[in-house]
């Protein structure tokens, strides 16, 4: 079973920095791929940024140069830090990961920019 616990979120000011993490069991970590996801309020779910197995990244061009997505294979926790904030970066962060062809999501941890 598989199991993603997402947490670090909270209330942060513009300009700000904040780290997200997630801990995931029950897949083979270390083989995966992995994402990060956002939704905003009245908005639909939106790709934040992607890590590769092999520690390759890739962001949308919303947070580039302000956010660096990483992973620890040995404690299989998969992280976001966040800098440079902004009042559009507020919205709920879910961790997402693919195994065997199934789709697997965080319960989500809230991120609030203002000030």
């Amino acid at each position: 079973q598989v199991h993603i616990r997402a947490s670090g979120g909270g209330l942060v000011q513009p300009g700000g920095s904040l780290r997200l993490s997630c801990s995931i069991s029950g897949v083979n970590f270390r083989i995966h791929p992995m994402d990060w996801y956002r939704q905003a309020p009245d908005n639909e779910r939106e790709w934040v940024a992607s890590i590769s197995s092999g520690g390759s990244a890739s962001y949308a061009d919303s947070v580039k140069d302000r956010f660096t997505i990483s992973r620890n294979n040995v404690r299989n926790t998969l992280s976001l830090d966040m800098s440079s904030v902004k009042p559009e970066d507020t919205a709920v962060y879910y961790c997402h990961v693919t195994s065997q062809g199934n789709h697997f999501w965080g319960r989500g941890t809230q991120v609030t920019v203002s000030p």
